[in-house]
């Protein structure tokens, strides 16, 4: 019952938001832009302590079904749903404080505190962070969950980034002459639903890019190198068990079509094999509002049983592998940006287990969601 709820409230929510804006587009006014300024709680340019105060958040619901031999697999399933606040003051200070939910089986209805930081950001151009946050590696775990351009991350991702995302720590970032980067250093202890036990290893992060827009005569186009460490740690529950993670990510795109890839390596430790992989992902903006997205994703790993497969897929095939490709076609529709999208995709997938313990899997995944975010 509460499953068939949020369902119809999903869909509900977005024939609603689709026939006020056809709508109010006939009055030449965006109700888009009027039901998102509703997130804006306070605003003021004169104000010299308090500049802004809004709500932050996302709600992804989407319907999952994985196909191999004579085995399915079917789920709906809320995949996010975060509510939170973003204040900014002194006019150069940002809190930002989010949390995760489960209005699907609501037993926990909490989840975990994701960000909780304090941004201090002197000029336009630098920023510093203290507390939990994100740690951007690899293309897709430095792509936002609002802003992902297939359905769900690619499975270099799953198995190289670091999937709870969200580690205790501080960071240095900026840009200048064409020059991106940032420096951090988290806590990667012992797991829990706020800032962990901070009883383990320390998580370094070293992220250099360059625009090469300019040289290529493109609207973008970043070349990113970035490269993550940490010490083994019996009580490291937080991250991935991987010591060194290097990764080379390439971003191009110029009107309506761009192109992303990623090459990242990988040295595991405590049973965890070497990783490396590769990701290519053209995107083609083929009428208003309308994009086809296309991703290829290959992994191997030194050892067996070093390749974990993707989450649905995984909930048909437990084991792990050491060989996977995976073809993905997708398409997304954008009613309003990334804020209001609906994002579909197809998952054709091979895992070999050379140890023969129940990794193998070659199926078909078919994801459909609708992404909202604020």
């Amino acid at each position: 019952m509460k499953l068939k709820c949020v369902n119809l409230l999903s869909f509900l929510l977005l024939l609603s938001v689709v026939r006020s804006d056809a709508l109010a587009a006939q009055a030449g006014e965006s109700t888009y832009d009027k039901l998102w300024q509703l997130a804006e709680l306070y605003a003021s340019e004169t104000n010299s302590v308090v500049q802004g105060l809004e709500l932050s958040g996302r709600f992804q619901h989407e319907h999952a079904r994985v196909s191999e031999d004579d085995r399915t697999y079917d789920e709906w399933n809320v995949r996010r749903a975060r509510l939170g606040v973003n204040l900014d003051f002194f006019r150069e200070f940002t809190l930002h404080i989010e949390a995760g939910f489960n209005p699907q089986e609501t037993d926990p209805f909490y989840l975990r505190l994701t960000d909780a930081f304090l941004e201090w950001s002197p000029t336009s151009r630098a920023a510093v962070k203290v507390g939990k946050q994100g740690v951007p590696f690899t293309m897709d775990g430095s792509t936002s969950s609002k802003e992902l351009l297939t359905i769900d991350r690619s499975n270099l991702a799953n198995n190289m980034w670091f999937p709870q995302e969200y580690l205790p720590g501080v960071s240095f970032s900026g840009e200048g002459s064409n020059w991106v980067y940032r420096v951090g250093a988290y806590s990667a202890g012992e797991r829990n639903r706020e800032f962990g036990r901070l009883n383990a290893g320390v998580v370094t992060l070293a992220v250099l890019g360059y625009d090469v827009a300019e040289e290529l005569g493109v609207a973008s186009a970043l070349v990113r190198g970035t490269y993550v460490h940490q010490n083994p740690d019996l009580n490291n529950t937080f991250t991935r068990q991987l010591r060194h993670v290097a990764s080379v990510n390439f971003d191009i795109e110029d009107g309506w079509w761009g192109l992303r890839s990623d090459i990242t390596a990988a040295r595991g430790y405590l049973g965890q094999s070497d990783l490396w992989g590769a990701t290519i992902m053209p995107f083609l903006s083929v009428a208003t509002g309308l994009q086809l997205v296309g991703r290829y994703t290959y992994l191997s790993s030194e050892g067996a049983n070093g390749v974990r497969l993707p989450r649905y897929e995984n909930k048909l095939v437990d084991g792990r592998g050491d060989r996977y490709g995976e073809l993905y076609l997708g398409v997304n529709y954008y009613f309003y940006g990334h804020k209001l999208k609906l994002q579909g995709g197809v998952n054709f997938a091979n895992m070999e287990d050379r140890a023969n313990d129940g990794g193998g899997y070659s199926g078909v995944a078919a994801t459909t969601g609708l992404r909202v975010s604020w």
